[in-house]
């Protein structure tokens, strides 16, 4: 028997304050943050250059495929629940429920993890002040930035994503220097450094399967713009021009970051970023401007660092709480979360996300680059559950609204290669989640702690989905019953 009701859409008192500048720079350095200027050395040292440039290349094609599906979704229902909205309205009820709780999860858990990051990256300049103050301080700017409005928020987010790709750009600028020689100091930069050892796939294929949590973190971020939908101005117009971004920031800055510091930087590097951290401050931007000689530059490099870890915590912040204020409206959480202040924020959902983002201060009673190391696992599995349940949601999107005989025409925006996109993102998706610490399971004597950290998401979100299914008793939404709102009710 199948459930033949869908939920209906959350009457949205938020602010449509984000314009098409806010959406697009959002899209360009929204997922720009610590997995790219602090753990991309881990990919390199754990995987070698061909590895870590194969993992980057295979994943950014990934996330361009969600980025599309969610463009589709967004574009025409904008939403600020968004994927956990369509999960529920075009799979089955439970399955959007438990999309929605693991995203604010996902993300409340990212902040603690851009807090910690922020700890390290303070000891470049205050090796003896106590880490947890600039948790507690850079936690209190971030509310601060999404307390006020929406549009305080955006503007904020501008300006420091404006920064990470101004940095980005000049750092590709340096490398390419420093490659062809025109720049010199430093170790010796080319292509002998991927003939160093085991280069340039060290480890073969379990160590790219291995570092692929450490790249899915890294895009993270991507599907901001999809909650952001829900406060733009003109969401028809302006996501999909944000979701063509996709590609080339893909492309610009990921992939060509990845092979300049390969390039410059012998794999076998051990200042790069390992499993035994040492000191998350000296990033590989920072160890490639080192090279080049430029000192003082290697300390502007972790003030950007710095800014790009107020950034993605800024994004987390923003992101847990919508989908929270989200639940709350759709009656799938308290609803002293869904009410507004003045200025139209959530404040009652961001004071509970910042509550659950003080999990920072751990920090300051274990060794913080452990804490770091375990919450990146922890948060970087729930990111890909939340893209399978892009993937899933948007292939019964588009099933049904053919089999209902609607015209394609008629969407805002419509990913290209479809069914090819979203099937073949969610099977790489999964195949990287189940995957990620296989090995573990081979060894003489298991690493329970190990497994735990890297899988514990999968358990909690198949409980919350199929406890939510047996309490409410909800079913796959058919083809047939599925609703299609006018664009124009949004």
């Amino acid at each position: 028997m199948f459930h033949k009701t869908t939920p209906p859409l959350p009457s949205s008192g938020l602010r449509r304050e984000l314009k098409a500048r806010h959406l697009t720079m959002i899209a360009i350095g929204g997922s720009i943050g610590t997995g790219l200027f602090v753990a991309s050395g881990a990919t390199i040292s754990q995987a070698g250059p061909g590895g870590a440039l194969l993992s980057y290349a295979l994943i950014g094609l990934m996330v361009y495929f969600l980025m599309t599906s969610l463009g589709e979704l967004a574009a025409y229902m904008p939403v600020s629940g968004s994927f956990a909205t369509y999960g529920a309205r075009y799979v089955e009820e439970g399955f959007g429920f438990a999309l929605g709780w693991n995203y604010w999860y996902n993300w409340a858990v990212t902040i603690a993890v851009d807090l910690v990051a922020s700890q390290l990256v303070m000891s470049y300049w205050f090796p003896t002040v106590p880490g947890w103050i600039w948790s507690a301080l850079f936690l209190g700017i971030m509310f601060l930035l999404n307390v006020i409005s929406v549009k305080g928020f955006g503007e904020a987010e501008y300006w420091f994503s404006l920064i990470k790709v101004v940095t980005v750009v000049v750092f590709i600028a340096v490398g390419v220097l420093m490659i062809f020689g025109i720049l010199r100091g430093g170790e010796q930069a080319g292509w002998h450094n991927w003939t160093v050892g085991d280069a340039p796939f060290a480890g073969g294929f379990a160590s790219m399967i291995g570092v692929a949590m450490i790249v899915g973190f890294s895009f993270q971020g991507t599907e901001l713009i999809g909650i952001a939908a829900g406060e733009s101005a003109d969401p028809a117009k302006n996501i999909p021009r944000a979701v063509r971004q996709v590609f080339w920031r893909i492309l610009l800055f990921y992939v060509l970051a990845i092979l300049i510091i390969s390039l410059i930087i012998p794999y076998t590097s051990p200042d790069l970023l390992r499993n035994e951290v040492k000191d998350i401050a000296v990033s590989p931007f920072t160890l490639v401007f080192r090279n080049a000689g430029l000192l003082s530059a290697a300390a502007v490099m972790n003030s950007v660092i710095l800014t790009a870890v107020l950034s993605a915590g800024n994004s987390g912040m923003y992101a847990s709480t919508r989908m929270l204020y989200t639940l709350a409206v759709e009656g799938k959480a308290p609803k002293i979360f869904a009410r507004l202040s003045q200025g139209g924020v959530p404040r009652y959902a961001l004071a509970m996300t910042t509550l659950v983002a003080a999990l920072c201060f751990l920090s300051s009673l274990y060794s913080n680059q452990k804490v770091y190391l375990w919450l990146l696992n922890t948060s970087g599995m729930t990111g890909f559950i939340a893209w399978l349940g892009i993937a899933v949601s948007h292939y019964r999107f588009r099933r049904g609204y053919e089999k209902q005989g609607r015209n394609l025409a008629a969407l805002p925006y419509r990913a290209g290669l479809f069914p090819l996109g979203p099937v073949l993102a969610f099977i790489l998706c999964l195949l990287i989640t189940l995957g990620q610490n296989y090995q573990a399971f081979l060894a003489q004597t298991i690493d329970w702690n190990g497994v735990i950290a890297t899988y514990i998401g999968i358990p909690l979100f198949l409980l919350i989905w199929l406890g939510y299914r047996w309490r409410r008793g909800s079913r796959l939404v058919r083809y047939e019953d599925m609703a299609f709102p006018d664009s124009r009710d949004n």
